[in-house]
C-alpha cells in the first residue's frame, strides 16, 4: 500500500512550488475523499480540489494524474508517451543556449511539461563583473545592476522559451535568491517578506512582457481574471479569504479537559470580570485561550458584532484580543508590532522623508501638514499617516475625527466606514488623548488611550472577526501585516474580492516599497 509520502510526492512532482501548508491541505482533502493509494488519484476531479487550490493548479494535478494512469496502462507505447517527450524536453533544456534557441519554442513551453525551468542554467558567467563582485561580497546590487541582471536572464530564458510562464520565472528567481540571499532576498531588518523572491519574479515578468509586447496583437482581449475563480462558490471564496494568515481558524475539538458546560461557566466569569472591571490581564489571556474553541464557533457562524461584544466583551480590548489573535495566527499581536516598530520604524520614516518618496504629491503634502501640527508627535503616528499618503490611500478609510469631548453615543456612525475604523477624539492623531474602535459602524471600545495600541486593535479586528481588507486600504494594511505584524502567507489575499482585480501573492506596490527600503538600507 502506498504511504502518505507517495501521495505527497505525487503532488510535489506536478506542483513543486506549493508551500508545505497548501500541500498539507491538499493531502487532507484527498484523505477526506477516501484516497488511500496513488492509484486512487486517477479518480480525483478538478472540483474536488477547488476549495484548496487555484483552478489552474487543480487542472494540472488532475491532468497529470490521469496522464500517469493512461501511461501506465499503455506501457508498450512508451516511445510515444508523454514521459518520453518529457525526457527529450529535459535533454533539450540541458543543451547550450545556442542549440536550445533553435528548438521549437512551443514544444519547450508546453504547460504539461514545465521541467525546462528546473534545469535552466542561470548564466552567471554572462553577468557584469561589477554585479558578480557585489553578489559574491553579499552586498545589495544597485537598481541599475539589478535591471541589467534581469535583462540578461530574460534574454537567455527567451532563447529557450518564447512564452515563459510565471511558474517558470518563479522557479528561476527562487534558485537565484537561494544562491545569493543576502543580495537578492526581499528582506527588511532580517525579516524575510513572503517567500523572499517575489520582487525578483515581478521584475522578470515585467521584462518578459516588455520584450513580448511588439509581438502581442493589439486587438486580442485578455480573459477577465475572475473566469477561473468564478468556479469556486462564493461561500468557499469567503472562507479562503477569512483563513488567510491563520494557523487555527476553526479548531475541531474542545481542548482537554474542557466541556461545553465549563466553557459556558468561563464565559460568564469573563463577562462578570469585565462588568466589575476587576481583572488581571494575564488571567484574561488564560481564560480567552481556554475558551478559544467556543469563541471561534460563534465568530465563524456569523454572529453579529453587537452580539459578540455582549457575549465576549474582552475580545474588543487589548488583553482579550491579543490572546485570541495569538491562538488564531500564532503571532503575539502587540509584541510583534512594538518589536518591529523599534527595528524598522525609524528607517521607514527616514525613507518616507527622502526626496524619492517626496516626489509623490500626497507624501509631500502630508509631510507639510505633519510639520504644522504640534503636539506629542510619535514616530508610530507619523509612520502610519505617511504610509497612507505614500500608497495614495485616503485617511478617512482608517480614521474618523470627532470633537475632543465626544462620547460614544454622540458619534454620527453613518459617516464611519463599516470596516474596522479608529475614531479620533480631536482634530489630529498627534494631539488626541482618546481613540475609539468601530466595527460594522458600531463602537466596540470607547476608551483607547495610545495610538499604537489603537492600531493593534484595529488591525487585529480584521483577523479575529473574519473581515477582509477594504480595497481603499489594501496596500497600507498589507504592508503593516507583512512588515510590522509578521504575517507572511505564501498565497492568497485578505483584500475583499473583486472580479476585475488580479490576485498577487504579494501586493506589487508593497513589494516596490520593500525593495526601495532594502536599497535605502544599504546606501
Amino acid at each position: 500500500m502506498d504511504t502518505q509520502k507517495d501521495i505527497c510526492d505525487a503532488i510535489g512532482a506536478v506542483l513543486p512550488g506549493l508551500s508545505h501548508e497548501v500541500v498539507a491541505a491538499v493531502e487532507d482533502t484527498l484523505e477526506k475523499l477516501g484516497t488511500t493509494t496513488t492509484d486512487d488519484l486517477q479518480y480525483i476531479t478538478e472540483g474536488d480540489l477547488l476549495p484548496v487550490l487555484k483552478p489552474i493548479q487543480a487542472r494540472r494535478l488532475v491532468a497529470a494524474w490521469a496522464q500517469n494512469n493512461s501511461t501506465a496502462s499503455t506501457s508498450g507505447m512508451a516511445s510515444s508517451s508523454p514521459q518520453s517527450v518529457q525526457s527529450s524536453q529535459s535533454a533539450a533544456s540541458l543543451s547550450p543556449p545556442s542549440s536550445a534557441a533553435t528548438s521549437s519554442p512551443s514544444q519547450s513551453c508546453s504547460p504539461f511539461l514545465p521541467t525546462w525551468a528546473d534545469s535552466f542554467q542561470i548564466p552567471w558567467q554572462k553577468l557584469p563583473e561589477e554585479l558578480m563582485q557585489t553578489l559574491e561580497r553579499q552586498k545589495r546590487p544597485s537598481a541599475r545592476l539589478r535591471r541589467e541582471m534581469v535583462r540578461i536572464i530574460v534574454s537567455e530564458v527567451m532563447k529557450i522559451c518564447k512564452n515563459p510562464t510565471k511558474s517558470n520565472t518563479t522557479e528561476i528567481a527562487k534558485r537565484m535568491v537561494s544562491r545569493y540571499p543576502k543580495s537578492l532576498e526581499d528582506v527588511i531588518d532580517g525579516d524575510v517578506i513572503g517567500h523572499g523572491y517575489h520582487s525578483l519574479v515581478k521584475q522578470l515578468q515585467a521584462r518578459i512582457e516588455n520584450v513580448r509586447r511588439p509581438d502581442t496583437p493589439k486587438i486580442t482581449k485578455r480573459k477577465a481574471e475572475s473566469d477561473d475563480t468564478d468556479e469556486i462558490p462564493a461561500e468557499q471564496k469567503a472562507s479562503i479569504q477569512d483563513m488567510y494568515g491563520c494557523v487555527n481558524w476553526e479548531p475541531k475539538f474542545l481542548p482537554l479537559p474542557e466541556t461545553v458546560e465549563s466553557q459556558l461557566k468561563k464565559k460568564e466569569e469573563m463577562k462578570k470580570m469585565f462588568k466589575d472591571q476587576n481583572y488581571a490581564a494575564e488571567d484574561v489571556k488564560e481564560l480567552v485561550k481556554s475558551t478559544y474553541y467556543t469563541q471561534r464557533k460563534d465568530i465563524n457562524k456569523g454572529t453579529s458584532i453587537l452580539k459578540l461584544r455582549q457575549e465576549w466583551p474582552f475580545l474588543f480590548h487589548e488583553a482579550g484580543m491579543a490572546g485570541h489573535f495569538q491562538q488564531l495566527t500564532g503571532i503575539n499581536l502587540t509584541e510583534a508590532f512594538f518589536t518591529n516598530l523599534d527595528k524598522k520604524g525609524e528607517r521607514l520614516l527616514n525613507f518616507l522623508k527622502t526626496v524619492p518618496a517626496q516626489k509623490q504629491k500626497q507624501v509631500l503634502e502630508c509631510l507639510l501638514k505633519l510639520q504644522s501640527e504640534k503636539g506629542r508627535s510619535s514616530g508610530c503616528t507619523e509612520m502610519v499617516l505617511l504610509l497612507l499618503a505614500y500608497f495614495g490611500e485616503k485617511e478617512e478609510n482608517m480614521f474618523h475625527y470627532v470633537e475632543k469631548t465626544s462620547l460614544a453615543e454622540e458619534v454620527e456612525m453613518e459617516a464611519v466606514p463599516a470596516t474596522p475604523c479608529l475614531i479620533v477624539c480631536g482634530s489630529s492623531c498627534f494631539t488626541a488623548d482618546c481613540f475609539m474602535l468601530s466595527i460594522d459602524q458600531k463602537i466596540v471600545n470607547d476608551h483607547i488611550t495610545a495610538f499604537p495600541c489603537a492600531i493593534c486593535l484595529m488591525f487585529g479586528s480584521y483577523y479575529c472577526f473574519n473581515i477582509h481588507y477594504p480595497v481603499g486600504l489594501r496596500s497600507t494594511l498589507e504592508f503593516l501585516q507583512r512588515c510590522f505584524f509578521s504575517i507572511n502567507p505564501e498565497r492568497g489575499t485578505k483584500v475583499e474580492h473583486s472580479n476585475r482585480r488580479k490576485v498577487f501573492a504579494v501586493n506589487p506596490r508593497v513589494l516596490t516599497l520593500i525593495a526601495n527600503l532594502a536599497d535605502h538600507e544599504w546606501t
